[in-house]
């Protein structure tokens, strides 16, 4: 489908109220393939970082070359990297429904900005307290 709405979006038949339609389901399908795609890195951390936690070290993790993502001493390593992601798919579920959003006053603009700015701050305080962890 995304294949073919860039097809289409490419072609110069397109009226320009078809095309801006066309955008937005486009944009609509990569908003819900980030976000099936963190939901499925949500239940990945979850799944290896219980199996790290209950059964058995996973050496891959381990190992020089990897990422340090998948190493979890304690639950509240899992916990944290977990609300990371959850966060991550809040982010984008209110970039899908900005989407459909209809600003009639410039009320409903300074809402919308108000809440990029909390997400903004909240991916802040969530990075500051990382850091005092390292610390």
């Amino acid at each position: 489908i995304m294949v073919r709405h860039l097809g289409n979006y490419a072609s110069m038949e397109l009226p320009a109220n078809q095309r801006v339609q066309l955008r937005a389901e486009t944009i609509k399908h990569v908003v819900e393939i980030i976000d099936g795609y963190l939901l499925s890195t949500v239940l990945l951390i979850f799944s290896l970082g219980l199996y790290e936690l209950f059964i058995s070290k996973i050496d891959v993790a381990a190992g020089e070359n990897a990422s340090k993502i998948l190493i979890i001493n304690n639950l509240d390593d899992l916990k944290s990297r977990l609300a990371k992601v959850i966060m991550m798919i809040l982010i984008v579920r209110y970039f899908e429904h900005a989407l459909n959003m209809e600003f009639d006053s410039p009320v409903d603009l300074l809402y919308f900005a108000g809440g990029i700015a909390l997400l903004g701050l909240s991916l802040y305080l969530t990075h500051a307290a990382d850091g005092e962890k390292e610390s």
